[in-house]
């Protein structure tokens, strides 16, 4: 609220003739602490968990999504479209039956389309996955592989100090990582902490881009449209392997404020999230997010909700049933306000700003450049 009705980031954009709304959801596909088993393994070796929500993410289940996808199959929009979530997948788990054989010395990575490592199980998950982006209630998305920085684990793993063992302990209950707790695992293409601090160098981000795209296109049997950094944590050498890779549009945080999607460089259109809607973390008020949606749709600029998959997770603790209940009110109340509303997904807006129209309706709907606002894009990406 106070970034949207503050003062405006400048930017120059693209504003729409109609009441568009994208969902956007982040770490569909990443494994966190295995489920009950696993929680009680690590508390066994003392450490507490519950204090925090990602404590208890696990990873969801065919029920979780299929439960999603239903809930926005029963949302349409002015055209009868459903509703769709843009869902960014993490395209590998950590192996841990490997890494395991090597006494936890490395990272080793497992391609989500070749299963899950070790003891996990999750049966018909992948299927659940392709059924709702068959159903057009999914929009699949890159997010990375692992979600965490390879360089920050490899200086863990080499200063063997506390980091290191804390990883093991993970590892061995074949839990990855809890992010809160260990912040300096980092994010994908950014190493928070020394040696080798910062964003990595252009030809690895390359290489892991590159892989990551691979993975995508096994996973799903096409090629990524949209990326989402993981931590919102992406540069210009970023955007750069983006572009050579295929992908057009960059999702961003809702941080910056009310922006317009606009153009970089490379031609990749930004787009940026305006409600960060969290059912699992804080109490949700669906008046003050229409009025959110108020002051956004009234300049002609798409409403992004932003919803992580921990939302929809109910093996260690049931956060999806409220969470379900509140997405539907929010959508439903949307509906009502907004009779023109389209529901879109990434690569839909992103055709709207090339042609005018999406690739699936010939309704054509006007969009517009406002010039009002100029400011350095790639200058605001680099700042962490």
């Amino acid at each position: 609220m106070r970034n949207l009705f503050g003062r405006s980031k400048p930017n120059e954009g693209f504003v729409f003739s109609r009441p568009l709304v994208l969902l956007q959801s982040d770490d569909w596909g990443r494994a966190g602490v295995r489920d009950r088993e696993g929680y009680e393994l690590l508390r066994a070796q003392g450490l507490r968990l519950g204090e925090r929500p990602y404590d208890l993410y696990p990873l969801e289940t065919a029920d979780d999504v299929s439960a999603v996808a239903s809930l926005l199959g029963r949302h349409r929009d002015s055209t009868g479209r459903p509703a769709c979530m843009t869902i960014n997948t993490c395209t590998a788990n950590f192996d841990f039956a490997h890494m395991r054989e090597e006494k936890f010395a490395r990272m080793i990575l497992l391609p989500l389309a070749q299963g899950l490592p070790g003891k996990w199980t999750r049966p018909g998950l992948l299927d659940a996955y392709r059924d709702g982006v068959e159903k057009g209630v999914f929009f699949p998305a890159a997010h990375g592989m692992s979600h965490c920085c390879p360089v920050a684990i490899e200086n863990a793993l080499a200063d063997d100090s506390e980091h290191a063992r804390l990883l093991k302990l993970l590892w061995d209950a074949e839990t990855p990582y809890i992010h809160w707790r260990m912040p300096w695992v980092g994010y994908e293409y950014f190493n928070p902490e020394r040696p080798k601090s910062g964003f990595l160098p252009l030809a690895q981000q390359r290489e892991m881009i590159k892989r990551n795209c691979r993975n995508f296109t096994d996973l799903f049997d096409c090629a990524p449209v949209s990326a989402c950094a993981p931590g919102f944590r992406s540069n210009r050498d970023t955007h750069r392997a983006w572009s050579e890779n295929g992908i057009h549009v960059v999702q961003n945080g809702s941080g910056s404020g009310l922006r317009a999607p606009h153009r970089d460089e490379f031609g990749l259109l930004h787009l940026y999230r305006t409600i960060d809607f969290e059912p699992s973390h804080r109490e949700i008020e669906i008046s003050k997010y229409l009025e959110v949606a108020a002051v956004c749709l009234s300049r002609g600029i798409p409403l992004i909700v932003s919803v992580h998959s921990i939302n929809f997770h109910s093996t260690l603790k049931d956060f999806r049933s409220a969470t379900l209940v509140a997405l539907d009110n929010l959508l439903t109340a949307l509906e009502s306000k907004y009779p023109e509303l389209r529901y879109l997904n990434d690569a839909d807006l992103y055709h709207m700003v090339n042609e005018g129209k999406t690739q699936s309706h010939t309704e054509k709907i006007k969009v517009n450049v406002d010039r009002r606002e100029r400011t350095s894009h790639t200058a605001r990406q680099e700042t962490v």
